[in-house]
């Protein structure tokens, strides 16, 4: 049958992706957000039999897709950049990391989450993955998001794996919000010193390297290079399990020792935004209604959980280190909806100087989320 044949499959999934980039041109899709309407799409694709629940697209966007998406979001991972650049705001960040992982920690304790994943798992397996797997998210991004589900197998949990994302995109549109309006609560802003500004002002978008054929074959050809040379090390020192976590260091080390690179690889953050996006398809596409519906509820209360405690330690932190209220904003920004929204914010409210150490702090929580997550999930086995 036609609906069983990958290269139909795998037409299907660009085409919801590219109604779910469009859909953001209407109310609906930026209420919703572009990953939510695509993962409704391929949930209701799947279900009426447009596609099917398994194909070897699937297989292919996991095994082959998800680790090249690393590298095209980590070739701007100047690490020396984030230090010079954006100090201050590099310290609230590493803030807001300590606090998703406290969140994390508690969420799991106070939530049984034990029952959400089918499958020979025991209960400390289960926690462990899905610590591991929020933790990656609210620290980095989809990205993240995707190497933590390989890592931990949830990946193949497509009922659970879409519930959990079409939730985290929930709360991301109302954690948002939650941060647009906290600097008008004059109670809260009196406890924290004064936004002095300065630093460093915002980098011209004429600086952004253009977008040229050379520059997307030369993004995803020295990509694959690298998934190839990290997969060559991890089999020979025997570091299955790391896989991810290599790409991550060797990606962040190319783009802070050869800086000059970045010029060349114009639209890799797009690219991956892209196939992104046919991750999400092809994780949604195998789910089953029902169990989506049942899974929800509880990852609700699990995600507010986790997000208030993350909050709250934060603003703590933050208070106790002496840093501003917009600083903290903007890190919490950055790490639980990533480097798109965090300069959006900031640019909004009026903080120009942190537009651009908003960006910077954003790659950084992708190039930590898989470490940071891959440590908790092997830690709390």
């Amino acid at each position: 049958m036609a609906v069983n044949n990958p290269v139909w499959v795998m037409a299907i999934l660009f085409v919801l992706s590219a109604i779910g980039f469009l859909s953001e041109k209407t109310r609906l899709g930026r209420t919703l957000t572009s990953t939510v309407i695509v993962i409704l799409l391929a949930i209701v694709a799947a279900n009426i039999g447009l596609v099917p629940h398994d194909s070897a697209a699937y297989d292919f966007v996991f095994s082959y897709v998800v680790p090249v998406i690393i590298p095209l979001f980590l070739l701007k991972a100047n690490l020396r950049q984030m230090i010079t650049e954006a100090s201050r705001l590099s310290g609230a960040f590493l803030l807001a990391t300590v606090a998703t992982v406290i969140g994390v920690l508690v969420a799991i304790t106070v939530v049984d989450v034990s029952h959400l994943v089918v499958g020979e798992r025991s209960v400390q397996e289960t926690q462990a993955a899905i610590a591991g797997l929020f933790a990656s998210t609210y620290i980095g991004g989809s990205v993240n998001y995707a190497a933590l589900g390989e890592v931990t197998g949830l990946i193949r949990e497509a009922s659970f794996f879409s519930a959990a994302t079409a939730v985290d995109n929930l709360y991301s549109a109302l954690y948002l919000s939650v941060l647009a309006i906290l600097p008008a609560w004059r109670w809260l802003a009196q406890r924290f010193g004064p936004d002095h500004g300065g630093g460093v002002a915002d980098l011209a978008t004429d600086n952004k390297p253009s977008v040229t054929a050379q520059s997307l074959t030369y993004a995803l050809g020295l990509s694959l290079l690298i998934v190839a040379c990290s997969d060559a090390l991890v089999a020979w020192l025997e570091w299955s399990m790391y896989r991810y976590a290599v790409i991550t260091i060797i990606t962040v080390a190319i783009a802070t020792f050869f800086p000059s690179l970045e010029a060349k690889l114009g639209g890799s953050f797009e690219l991956g935004v892209a196939l992104s996006m046919i991750f999400f398809a092809s994780i949604a596409a195998g789910a089953n209604v029902q169990a989506v519906v049942t899974l929800a509820p509880i990852l609700i209360v699990f995600t507010g959980v986790l997000l208030l405690v993350h909050g709250l330690c934060l603003l703590v932190l933050g208070r106790l280190f002496k840093l501003t209220l917009p600083e903290l904003i903007v890190a919490s920004n950055a790490a639980v909806l990533g480097a798109t929204t965090a300069p959006a914010l900031a640019a909004a409210k009026g903080w120009q100087h942190l537009v651009t150490p908003g960006v910077l702090v954003g790659v950084l929580g992708y190039a930590l989320g898989t470490l940071v997550g891959t440590a908790l999930y092997q830690w709390l086995l």
